[in-house]
């Protein structure tokens, strides 16, 4: 792993029963970098989420996050990492329905122990959600429902944020929009982005692009 390499998956084996998903597939995130892993449906772009995110623990090989090897660390301590160095917008961004979109975003601070209140607060702000602080999810827009998930991925000030199909579903204009703010929140909170997609119009925005195919990441 590269020095400045905040993820990296090294020769990861996985297999779903006898069929397996990928053999060998290596990756290196660098810091501060916007990465896309693109792949058709059926391609393993959710599992390779699963296993980046260290929500999966692969047959073989390592994964290591900012250094430090998580591939035969116990579950406790990999739901440490996680939650200290990595963020996650999930496609169908998984909020707490009867939690208000702030405690939403509070969640991981409070699983850490220390709740940032000043922290959460810029975090609303500059992703122009203040106003939707005590909203219940239900009442919010696809849009903003997806801000809240990305405050909530950044609250406990992660090295690196995962984006599972952040705008598989959204028409041109929205996905300009979505893809603004993701770019926005890499530069201005200092982590790298991962956007794992089927989205061919994501073709050429970011600076590290790989394909999944056959198991196999190729890098473009």
């Amino acid at each position: 792993m590269s020095e400045d390499s905040v993820l990296a998956a090294r020769n990861i084996s996985i297999s779903r029963g006898n069929d397996p998903v990928f053999a060998g597939l290596s990756v290196s995130v660098p810091k501060h970098a916007q990465t896309l892993i693109r792949g058709t449906s059926g391609a393993g772009k959710s599992t390779l989420f699963s296993v980046l995110g260290l929500l999966t623990t692969p047959d073989s090989g390592t994964l290591l996050v900012n250094g430090t090897d998580t591939s035969t660390l116990p579950e406790r301590k990999r739901a440490a990492i996680r939650r200290d160095h990595l963020g996650f917008v999930f496609q169908d961004f998984k909020l707490i329905e009867d939690l208000t979109a702030y405690e939403n975003a509070r969640v991981p601070q409070e699983h850490a122990g220390s709740v940032d209140e000043e922290w959460l607060d810029s975090l609303f702000e500059r992703l122009d959600i203040a106003d939707l602080t005590d909203r219940l999810p239900p009442t919010l827009s696809g849009g903003e429902r997806q801000r809240v998930a990305i405050a909530r991925s950044l609250a406990n000030r992660p090295s690196v944020v995962l984006a599972d199909e952040p705008t598989g579903q959204l028409d041109p204009e929205t996905t300009d929009a979505v893809l603004e703010t993701l770019f926005t929140v890499r530069e201005s909170f200092d982590t790298a982005l991962v956007v794992v997609s089927h989205d061919s119009r994501l073709s050429g925005a970011f600076d590290e692009q790989y394909t999944l195919s056959a198991g196999t990441l190729h890098r473009e």
